[in-house]
């Protein structure tokens, strides 16, 4: 589904990406994991053409994606909510999603049902500007979102990131139910372990812009945890 070979970035004089190989399978939900600051948000924004790459390639769905634009990478089947959310918060729910889906793969103008289905609180807060709802159901309008968009690969960054409870556990239920029953391939950057256990099935761990380790979620062991994830 997405094939990374060694991707090299760079922000000015920082080389902040080194040689990062990483695949995620079709069908998978893969966790990148690591500390901050390890380059994790800087290889989603390379993915989805937010940021160049000096040197490497990226594959989706066995296309090179090159230099092509964001939107470009989204009418191909990339779904990415980006840490932070970056919702318009002028704008109404319904407005937000409307966007969503003027950068889709298909012309319909009509918000899926399923959207709805996963996030009943957002049907109901059409008309509320998404400046006005809480962090979590902004966080569920931005994964609603890139829903609109029908991808094939979901991209989310730190979706529990400053997220209440209950709603981390209702983020995780759509997370599992959008792969399982779907068949949507997932790629998120995780903190929790907790959650990240409960969600993938693959993991992958960045260290100083270096993809350091990967592998079945059963194989992310106390020594991984205690080399590269624990503070």
């Amino acid at each position: 589904m997405l094939e990374l070979q060694a991707i090299n970035q760079f922000h000015g004089e920082s080389h902040t990406l080194r040689d990062v190989t990483l695949t995620v399978p079709q069908g998978s939900c893969t966790c990148l994991m690591g500390r901050n600051g390890v380059g994790k948000t800087t290889l989603l924004k390379v993915l989805m053409g937010l940021l160049p790459v000096a040197s490497g390639t990226i594959r989706f769905a066995g296309q090179a994606l090159g230099g092509s634009a964001p939107e470009r990478r989204a009418r191909a089947g990339i779904g990415y909510v980006p840490q932070g959310r970056e919702i318009f918060p002028q704008l109404t729910v319904e407005e937000n999603l409307q966007i969503g889906l003027s950068a889709g793969r298909t012309r319909s103008k009509r918000i899926p049902d399923l959207v709805y289905e996963l996030f009943p609180v957002l049907k109901q807060m059409l008309r509320r500007r998404g400046g006005d709802l809480s962090g979590g159901q902004q966080q569920q309008l931005a994964i609603g979102r890139a829903l609109v968009l029908s991808p094939t690969l979901l991209i989310l960054d730190e979706p529990t990131e400053g997220i209440q409870p209950n709603i981390v556990r209702e983020i995780g239920n759509v997370i599992l139910r959008l792969n399982r029953e779907q068949k949507l391939t997932v790629l998120l950057v995780e903190q929790k372990i907790a959650f990240a256990r409960r969600v993938a099935e693959r993991f992958a761990i960045m260290d100083k812009g270096r993809a350091v380790a990967c592998g079945e979620m059963s194989a992310l062991d106390d020594a991984l945890i205690d080399k590269h994830l624990r503070v």
